[in-house]
């Protein structure tokens, strides 16, 4: 049975995530930007937490861990070749590495370039993946430590996932993502239709991620680098798809 996913808002924009086994009662967390909306969002459900499972170093995914591990007992999982600025891990994790969570299998993938060592944990069995600052909807994550190379690297990565997969990144910027990948492909239909149905989400108040793997396929300008329609219409026909990622970068930069 796939785990039950809870959408967490945290702090100003951020987003963690429960991920509830019914038949085990456990619970997991991925990323701790703060200990207060969690232990409530526990606290209502009358859960416990069991493990928390870390993407990359940055304060506003981690400050939460410390509190939360001394009130639960909680287990912290991150990626070995990050050890050093993450907090103390109960299990380090490579590159690659396949694990069990509440008897589902979990995939941790390489998407560094916001950071060296972020990392995306895929579950197969839920049709997730949880990828923080790398992929968020209809955008990509501000290039901190990697180069653009990286980066688009990593994002093939994830567009080499099922089409179904839900993606849950860590972020609340849709919409100002999709007032610039209009800028890109100005006259995308399905896009346009994203950006309107983002605009009502966000006047009632609601989250806009997850967010369906093949919608951002469709619509994120940054997967969408090596397409021939893309590439044109920045004037860049016939360059490397790294490259034109890296010129979307560079716009979205200085949007």
């Amino acid at each position: 049975m796939p785990l039950e996913i809870i959408t967490l808002p945290c702090l100003s924009d951020n987003y963690a995530y429960l991920l509830h086994d019914a038949k085990s009662g456990q619970t997991a967390l991925v990323d701790a930007p703060e200990a207060a909306a969690v232990k409530s969002a526990l606290a209502a459900r009358g859960w416990g937490l069991d493990a928390i499972l870390l993407t990359h170093h940055h304060y506003d995914h981690i400050d939460g861990v410390e509190e939360l591990r001394s009130a639960y007992g909680a287990a912290v999982y991150g990626v070995s070749a990050d050890a050093d600025r993450l907090p103390p891990l109960d299990q380090a994790l490579d590159y690659g590495a396949r694990f069990d969570l509440f008897g589902e299998e979990v995939q941790v993938l390489d998407v560094s370039g916001h950071t060296i060592g972020h990392i995306a944990f895929y579950l197969p069995q839920s049709a997730a993946v949880f990828t923080a600052d790398s992929l968020m909807a209809l955008g990509c994550g501000r290039l901190f430590e990697g180069p653009p190379e990286m980066m688009w690297e990593s994002l093939n990565r994830l567009m080499a996932l099922p089409p179904q997969t839900m993606v849950y990144s860590g972020h609340e910027y849709t919409q100002s993502n999709a007032r610039f990948a209009l800028t890109i492909e100005p006259d995308n239909a399905e896009l346009q239709l994203r950006v309107e149905q983002v605009d009502e989400k966000r006047a009632k108040g609601e989250a806009t991620v997850p967010s369906l793997l093949q919608l951002e396929l469709d619509t994120n300008p940054f997967l969408r680098a090596h397409l021939d329609e893309v590439k044109s219409a920045i004037s860049m026909e016939d360059t490397d798809s790294a490259e034109v990622f890296a010129e979307i970068r560079r716009r979205k930069d200085s949007f």
